[in-house]
């Protein structure tokens, strides 16, 4: 597969892209802990269907020591023994703010305050900010069509 055109090549693309990564640098320097944001990351992109993202935050995440078997387990976390209860609270705030369009109430209260017990009022922005921005990264490489399978871990440092 081809990408469509090359989204940062145009002088918008590159502008956007800049600020895009800049919100994103602010949520990787946060205190959410860093497997959580890969974690994040990749359910988010597996759920959008985003080969580029899924490829991207996979390999990252090895790279920074997650085990092939946490890996493996995301798209079932639901039946996986080995995420934590703030993990799981994550990844179900990302589920449910991912498919925000699908539910006829959005985030549930449920979801919000089993992720409100796993994490403190800053970590919460940096993972709703997470959850925003890897939905934005979604998009632009699903709508442009992004291949996957190509990239190598910190290429974009």
């Amino acid at each position: 597969m081809d990408a469509r055109f090359n989204y940062y090549g145009s002088a918008a693309g590159a502008l956007f892209g800049k600020y895009i990564n800049s919100a994103a640098k602010v949520v990787s320097d946060s205190s959410l802990p860093a497997a959580t944001q890969e974690l994040v990351k990749i359910r988010a992109s597996q759920i959008n269907g985003c080969g580029f993202c899924t490829d991207m935050h996979t390999k990252d995440a090895v790279a920074a020591g997650e085990s092939a078997q946490r890996l493996h387990l995301v798209a079932v976390w639901r039946e996986a023994s080995v995420f934590t209860d703030a993990e799981r609270a994550a990844l179900e705030l990302t589920e449910q703010g991912t498919r925000i369009a699908d539910a006829s109430r959005g985030v549930t209260d449920e979801a919000w305050a089993d992720a409100a017990k796993h994490y403190d009022d800053e970590q919460l922005t940096a993972l709703v900010s997470l959850i925003a921005v890897i939905n934005t990264y979604n998009r632009m490489n699903v709508i442009t069509r992004q291949p996957a399978g190509d990239y190598r871990p910190g290429q974009f440092a």
